[in-house]
């Protein structure tokens, strides 16, 4: 017999500040899909928080000539219910009675920051009872925080670079200059490098301070870690047991003065060693690690878990990222790949995780 279709609703856009690499991942899913197997629903969340049913075209959503995508706004409107006994998308035209879109099998959160990565969308799906990619409420949540974060992996016994927290409108602690120089002033609830600011004099701090502010109350001024950027994949098998990736090293070549936005999507300012140029051991370790760190925050599904190999020989876990980018040029799909898991097989098999968890306590 065939096997019916599922209906997978691809979520992307969003209101942080990382909604165009949202855009940008969405399109190579899109692309990806096999619409033999899959009824493709493609939703847009706008800047400003709403929901629309987005083209199916994923050339739409790709960066052109420095030019980053966004969510098209005239779509018609979308709500999702949460209401588990619906499980459906409801259509919203003005003026009309809402009408039933039709029940959702399983949604692919291509989100990315807050009001997305952060647990706020993986609540309403788990309260609509709908099926989705990814991490659950609670580790997408303590992820997302990169100071809670940190506080878990010391939990875990898990070794990450030394931080303080500065809230907006308050003084930053005496012991902040314990980090020393250089360091890093960074939004705690964010991603893709936007709004972190590299300091090399204390006299910076402020206005590296009102950055940071700009994207989130809460930042982070971190020590500069002399040791090499190392990344490491994380997928759940079809037990739902996690398993290491071949780790990849990020190598800066464009002069940026540490992997910034601008190198990461826009300059072609990066190169990538897959795998590192590193002994097996401190591979080994690197995997090992990634897995543990999985574990600690409970993640579900995929992360990308990124390290510093120390020039001591000290390997310290920076963050998890639980929807990491997902153009095919994004490290995580890179590792899978290196790995011999392809693109689409990703795909299809993060699907399938997703379904297979379901929903609820677990």
């Amino acid at each position: 017999m065939t096997e019916p279709r599922l209906r997978v609703a691809v979520l992307f856009g969003g209101r942080s500040s990382e909604h165009a690499i949202s855009c940008v991942s969405a399109g190579s899913v899109l692309a990806a899909l096999d619409r033999d197997r899959y009824d493709v629903l493609p939703i847009g969340i706008t800047p400003d928080g709403r929901w629309v049913l987005a083209a199916d075209d994923p050339a739409r959503l790709a960066i052109r000539d420095r030019s980053l995508p966004a969510v098209d706004p005239t779509g018609t409107a979308l709500a999702l219910p949460g209401d588990p006994t619906a499980k459906g998308l409801v259509v919203l035209d003005p003026g009309d009675v809402p009408s039933d879109l039709g029940a959702v099998d399983v949604v692919f959160p291509l989100l990315h920051g807050p009001y997305g990565e952060d647990g706020t969308v993986q609540g309403l799906l788990e309260l609509a009872g709908v099926p989705y990619v990814g991490s659950g409420v609670f580790a997408s949540a303590a992820c997302m925080d990169k100071d809670h974060m940190k506080r878990m992996f010391a939990a875990a016994g898990l070794a990450s670079p030394r931080h303080v927290v500065v809230r907006a409108g308050q003084a930053p602690p005496p012991d902040v200059r314990d980090l020393g120089l250089p360091a890093f002033v960074k939004p705690a609830r964010g991603g893709s490098s936007i709004g972190i600011v590299r300091i090399d004099d204390w006299a910076d701090l402020d206005a590296a301070l009102a950055e940071a502010h700009r994207h989130d109350p809460k930042a982070l001024v971190e020590e500069a870690v002399a040791g090499r950027e190392i990344e490491c994949g994380v997928l759940a098998g079809l037990d739902g047991e996690p398993a290491a990736s071949v780790p990849a090293e990020v190598r800066v070549t464009g002069g940026q003065s540490f992997y910034d936005f601008e190198a990461k999507y826009l300059d072609e300012a990066t190169e990538f060693d897959i795998p590192p140029n590193l002994d097996d051991e401190t591979i080994a370790r690197v995997q090992a690690l990634a897995v543990e760190a999985f574990r600690a925050l409970d993640c579900e599904g995929l992360a990308r878990v990124d390290f510093f190999v120390c020039d001591d020989g000290r390997i310290l876990v920076n963050e998890v990222n639980t929807m990491p980018g997902f153009t095919p040029a994004s490290m995580f799909p890179r590792m899978l790949a290196a790995a011999g898991v392809s693109y689409p097989q990703l795909v299809d098999r993060l699907i399938r995780d997703a379904v297979r968890r379901g929903t609820g306590l677990r």
